[in-house]
């Protein structure tokens, strides 16, 4: 497990390497370190900024043979935005050390959390949180294979499919109260009132009665944050969904 000091060791020796790149134009701490959040748990977050003609794939090849011959790396994986290349690494100490290579148009503040280190940030969109008419969307496509893989009796995908419907659920909410909606970041925001209903939607078993127990709660709730994002969407989804866990109309309500 790395320590604190350990942390801000190896970020500070990073950016040092990064000033000494000619290859590397600027550089900028992100994440919770940029926005006065840090914690015991943090991650390492950078953005560097490539100067005009380095050529991307060198640069973030050369870096990540570093990573793991001077730092402990065991494993990474990219995750793409624009013509940004975010390389994660974890590390032998547990450590997550994100680190975003962007060509030089692109390297700017995305969210709040970006402090400039040295170089020039430009004027970049910033990014732009899930659109909830595709949670919807996706919120009831889970539904229709959570049913079908009940009803096939396979537990474990009907759990996941539980699990995905609930997600988007969540996501939902953080939308609406103006939460952080990517990964679940904002949900331990969220009112009790918005996340108590939401543990009967754990299945912590996987028979028969438990998943239709879930699924039904988890339905429940994607058409009530539905109702939120577009009521003529939630009325003409009810009928199908409920018609999935076996529901009816709810007390004084119809079915259209």
């Amino acid at each position: 497990m790395f320590t604190r000091n350990e942390r801000t060791a190896l970020r500070d020796e990073l950016v040092a390497a990064a000033r000494a790149d000619h290859r590397i134009a600027g550089a900028a701490v992100t994440g919770s370190a940029a926005g006065g959040a840090e914690d015991g748990w943090s991650d390492v977050d950078l953005a560097f900024g490539l100067a005009d003609g380095a050529d991307q794939a060198v640069v973030i090849g050369d870096w990540t043979a570093a990573m793991y011959e001077r730092h402990g790396a065991v494993a990474h994986l990219d995750s793409p935005r624009g013509g940004t290349i975010y390389r994660v690494f974890l590390l032998a100490s547990t450590l997550q050390v994100d680190i975003a290579f962007a060509p030089a148009a692109e390297f700017g503040a995305i969210a709040p959390t970006f402090r400039l280190l040295f170089g020039t940030a430009r004027e970049v969109p910033a990014a732009t949180p899930p659109e909830a008419g595709e949670l919807v969307g996706m919120g009831w496509l889970y539904a229709l294979h959570a049913r079908s893989s009940i009803e096939r009796g396979r537990g474990w995908q009907a759990l996941y499919m539980i699990n995905g419907l609930r997600d988007q659920v969540v996501a939902l909410a953080c939308l609406r109260h103006d939460l952080p909606a990517w990964q679940g970041r904002g949900v331990d925001g969220l009112p009790e009132a918005v996340t108590r209903p939401l543990l009967d939607a754990l299945a912590g078993a996987l028979d028969d009665a438990t998943l239709r127990r879930a699924f039904a709660v988890a339905t429940e709730a994607l058409l009530a944050e539905a109702r939120d994002v577009d009521p003529g969407l939630a009325d003409r989804l009810t009928a199908p969904l409920r018609a999935l866990t076996g529901g009816s109309a709810a007390p004084g309500e119809e079915l259209h």
